[in-house]
């Protein structure tokens, strides 16, 4: 059996665990009375809120199911990185040639969002910074072309 080991923040992990007691304790308690609802409304085989109301059960069992996975896989992660650009870090780059900076956090896939710059650690961008130190360049290959990054701060 393969493990799916999971790179978090402490942050993401509470907010996995808050995530997963809501499901254990409000979401089957709802699904439970909807099911039983859905039961005392007679003729099981052609009673639509039965049927969504067990679609909805499966949903939330393999949702508890996958967090649980990662959970239980998971790995903290330090931001303690000084020089080279690790799991946690934040790496601020410059785009070359030219002026434009811009920063990022490297994260697990569990807890990448571009759109508030986390970046997963498998992402093309992820890893070619990781393990590299200040100062230096790595080349990301885009649908647009390779882009080169520079590396002038690690936090």
């Amino acid at each position: 059996m393969t493990t799916n080991i999971q790179y978090l923040s402490q942050e993401k992990i509470n907010e996995l665990k808050a995530e997963l007691n809501d499901l254990k304790t409000k979401k089957r308690k709802e699904i439970t009375e909807s099911l039983e609802f859905a039961k005392s409304l007679g003729d099981l085989s052609e009673n639509a809120e039965y049927q969504e109301a067990r679609e909805m059960q499966a949903n939330v069992e393999q949702r508890i199911s996958d967090l649980e996975a990662i959970l239980k896989d998971a790995i903290i992660v330090s931001t303690n990185h000084k020089d080279i650009v690790g799991m946690g870090s934040t790496v601020i780059v410059k785009v070359e040639p030219g002026k434009e900076t811009k920063e990022f956090q490297v994260v697990g896939s569990e807890e990448a969002n571009v759109l508030v710059g986390k970046i997963s650690n498998l992402s093309p961008l992820g890893t070619a910074l990781v393990g590299k130190k200040v100062g230096s360049t790595v080349t990301v290959n885009t649908p647009k072309g390779a882009v080169q990054y520079k590396i002038l701060e690690v936090k």
